[in-house]
């Protein structure tokens, strides 16, 4: 088996199709990656049932196969909105709440019909990463081998649908400190604050800190 230096992985492969998710990724992802791909290039690579119960076991899931099936470093996520008056509804459910084929405005709608009436609004973005390493990787224990990190974003939800930029539910999330919903931001606005960003800032502190390790 060959053996690689951390030091010298310039590649991570990241487990999703999602056009707006891969370009949010490699911007932030740049600071420790060199080139980063997606399985939009990778087209053999099957789709992973997510059935955990949870934002970590699908990611974990996804990065886990994906990586062994590939032989790469690979970055999974799995997020979800949680809104407090649903009991953290729709969560794992987020990107098909109104139906498997579902887009962001049929999801939008349900969420907001159920919210109806309800004056408590509060809700939060949370990003669960998963990054797995393929064997062979110098240094690495087997519970090095994969890192997990959240990431979380308080806001509200609107009635009303305002800005166009980012997708999911970002046109209803409206975070308060900066009175803007989350699709009103800029490309530049949203990797400050995101909830994959403060994921991605935590990863790449635990990236960090294996490579200071393995030197």
């Amino acid at each position: 088996m060959q053996i690689i230096k951390l030091t010298m992985v310039k590649e991570v492969l990241l487990a999703t199709r999602n056009e707006g998710k891969i370009k949010e990724f490699s911007t932030l992802l740049s600071p420790v990656f060199e080139r980063v791909i997606s399985l939009r290039e990778l087209d053999a690579v099957p789709d992973i049932i997510e059935d955990g119960e949870t934002l970590k076991q699908n990611a974990l899931k996804k990065a886990r196969i994906i990586s062994g099936l590939t032989q790469k470093v690979t970055l999974a996520d799995d997020s979800g909105l949680e809104v407090e008056s649903l009991g953290g509804r729709p969560g794992i459910f987020s990107a098909r709440y109104a139906g498997e084929k579902a887009g962001d405005r049929e999801n939008i709608k349900k969420l907001l019909k159920e919210l109806s009436g309800v004056g408590d609004r509060r809700a939060r973005f949370v990003c669960v990463l998963a990054l797995v390493f393929p064997d062979g990787l110098t240094g690495l224990t087997a519970s090095g081998r994969e890192i997990v990190v959240e990431g979380r974003c308080d806001g509200i939800i609107i009635d009303d649908p305002r800005g166009e930029s980012g997708f999911g539910y970002d046109p209803v999330f409206f975070l308060s400190q900066i009175k803007k919903t989350m699709a009103e931001l800029t490309p530049e606005e949203k990797n400050q604050i995101s909830h994959r960003a403060l994921a991605v800032r935590k990863l790449i502190t635990c990236l960090e800190e294996l490579r200071t390790h393995n030197e």
